[in-house]
């Protein structure tokens, strides 16, 4: 079935790629949720332009190679790189870490989870390594830990679950649990990274471009740079319009969730050349995740 799935998935793809060049446009590949908000800007202006996938489809959208541009875990797409099943190289960090921990426990405090059990979702993610070294470093020691799938189940454990249920989720999905049950609380995970690391958040999602395209096309790149940066900086500087279009991008249902999750969606953008060090402090961190070893050199684009 998954093998029927993946093939489905690459002839989809395909089509919708030679419809985008057909008209002589670029073609964005984003998993829904925080990373797809970060092209709100560009699907308003284009909804041709930006095609939304589930997250566990990546590798394909990756395989396929017909999208100028796909935004991903930039573990994923090193790994991929690595193993040379990808010729998409990193550009930009776009998403900066929107997980959080969360409860009902009245006052609610990450030390709370030690001796608890913690339901995380992502196994062998680094979303989840990351979790686990922070909670580490400060002394959390939880009495067991288990997976979930993602955040969205993670997020119903969480409204249906009592003050000693702990999880881990994600923006913008623990903001619409809140909206539901004013009980939960959060705490973002950030927050514990920046007082162990001193980072501002870690190198979660980027922006990375096909090969073809920009050896092909270096104008179709460049002009989509720059929309793309416009697009992940309206973030900060237009929130109430970028809440506007992830609704009618169907990500979010009603604009006031969305405008409370993007603050917690750490979107901004960085070039990747700039976030070298911090995308290395993050690998570094489970560098099985990451391929087994640091990117190479080649691993990151530049337009110069």
């Amino acid at each position: 079935m998954k093998k029927w799935i993946a093939i489905l998935f690459a002839l989809v793809m395909t089509l919708t790629a030679a419809m985008a060049g057909a008209e002589g446009g670029m073609l964005i590949v984003a998993p829904n949720g925080a990373p797809a908000m970060a092209v709100a800007g560009v699907w308003a202006e284009n909804n041709d332009a930006v095609k939304t996938i589930n997250a566990d489809t990546i590798a394909e959208a990756f395989g396929s190679a017909e999208a100028d541009f796909i935004i991903a875990p930039i573990n994923a797409g090193a790994k991929l790189f690595e193993a040379g099943k990808s010729t998409y190289r990193l550009a930009a960090v776009v998403t900066w870490g929107n997980l959080v921990f969360a409860s009902k426990a009245e006052g609610f405090t990450p030390e709370m989870i030690s001796g608890k059990k913690l339901v995380l979702f992502g196994e062998n993610t680094i979303n989840a390594s990351i979790a686990l070294y922070v909670l580490e470093k400060k002394g959390i020691v939880p009495s067991e830990v288990e997976y979930l799938a993602g955040a969205a189940e993670t997020q119903a454990l969480l409204l249906s679950g009592d003050a000693d249920t702990f999880v881990m989720t994600a923006e913008p999905a623990v903001t619409a649990a809140k909206m539901k049950d004013e009980t939960i609380t959060s705490v973002p995970v950030n927050d514990l990274y920046k007082e162990v690391t001193g980072f501002d958040g870690f190198t979660q999602a980027g922006l990375f471009v096909r090969e073809k395209t920009a050896a092909e096309n270096p104008e179709l790149i460049k002009e989509g740079l720059e929309k793309i940066q416009a697009s992940v900086e309206m973030c900060e500087k237009d929130p109430a319009a970028v809440a506007k279009n992830v609704v009618a991008m169907e990500i979010l249902p009603k604009e006031p969730v969305a405008l409370k999750a993007l603050p917690g969606c750490s979107i901004r953008w960085m070039t990747a050349g700039e976030a070298r060090e911090q995308i290395e402090t993050t690998a570094g961190i489970d560098l099985k995740q990451f391929g087994g070893q640091l990117p190479a050199d080649d691993f990151y684009f530049s337009a110069d």
